[in-house]
């Protein structure tokens, strides 16, 4: 059970929400769940939460494809967002996410990765800690060792991606593929959960710890960004004076693969104060930039 003196309990939101399950935080564990599927006889994959290890004999046998049938994460697309081509295989969705959504991912990511083998701050090769907390959802990833160790810090398999991130995930790709030819589809089975605080930085590096496959495919890597606003430098050198940057706000979705799926980027700063007001009013969020990173190993 989660302990309100766990070491990031503070990290993401300064109160828990309340006990009402309206939104999908509320819903995706425990006796919450329990009882909204009293109260709902909803199958477990609707309402965004990984089917395996909450199934039982319980549960009446369908025919039906539960995973086709819409569900709360529908609701968190913006279906006015716009788009821009930043480069071959790299393109912005600016404000793809709405509120409800930024709400859900931020209570899914409390729910999931807080406590014992959740979020904690990361050592890079030569011992120095790194300028964020992490976690992950799928498939298991340190700065050390890459994807080799399958076991968090606690010894326990990491918590499966929610089915509304996978959901959400593909339904930004599908759009990016409607404005660029080049942009390769994948199935993520790996999410990496970053919180920057307001003075907490990434350094310019690649992705290459995927797989063989997964790189000669160029399969894209999607960015989902909540909380405040960061400056998010990109290119093909570590030259920061030959670098792009722009700004990810609260709900944009970067995609990057394709021609662009090596290049260096980086966050090189946190814009404290940015946060959307009904955000901050709905899970009461501490400053700093909640990242998801999704990708197909």
């Amino acid at each position: 059970m989660m302990k309100p003196s766990s070491s990031f309990y503070r990290s993401i939101k300064h109160i828990i929400s309340s006990s009402s399950f309206s939104s999908f935080g509320d819903i995706v564990h425990g006796s919450s769940l329990a009882i909204f599927r009293h109260y709902h006889p909803v199958p477990a994959a609707i309402i965004g939460v990984p089917v395996s290890g909450i199934d039982d004999d319980s549960q009446p046998f369908s025919i039906i494809n539960h995973y086709l049938i819409p569900g709360l994460w529908d609701t968190w697309r913006n279906k006015n967002a716009s788009c821009e081509i930043l480069r071959p295989g790299m393109i912005l969705l600016k404000s793809f996410v709405n509120i409800l959504g930024q709400t859900g991912i931020v209570e899914a990511c409390e729910k999931l990765g807080v406590g014992p083998g959740g979020f904690y701050v990361p050592s890079n090769r030569s011992g120095h800690k790194l300028q964020r907390h992490i976690t992950s959802f799928g498939r298991n990833w340190d700065p050390v060792t890459g994807y080799n160790n399958q076991y968090r810090s606690d010894g326990s398999e990491p918590p499966a991606i929610p089915h509304g991130f996978i959901s959400l995930i593909n339904s930004a790709i599908e759009v990016a593929q409607a404005h660029m030819d080049e942009l390769p589809s994948m199935y993520p089975d790996s999410c990496l959960v970053s919180f920057y605080s307001t003075c907490d930085r990434l350094d310019l590096h690649q992705d290459h710890d995927e797989s063989a496959d997964s790189l000669k495919k160029e399969l894209p890597v999607v960015l989902v960004s909540v909380g405040d606003t960061i400056e998010f430098w990109y290119g093909d050198t570590r030259d920061e004076n030959k670098l792009g940057k722009i700004l990810l706000e609260s709900g944009d979705i970067l995609i990057y693969g394709g021609k662009s799926r090596l290049i260096f980027h980086g966050v090189k700063r946190i814009l404290h104060g940015t946060i959307p007001p009904d955000l901050e009013k709905a899970v009461m969020i501490r400053p700093g930039h909640l990242n998801l990173t999704l990708k197909q190993f």
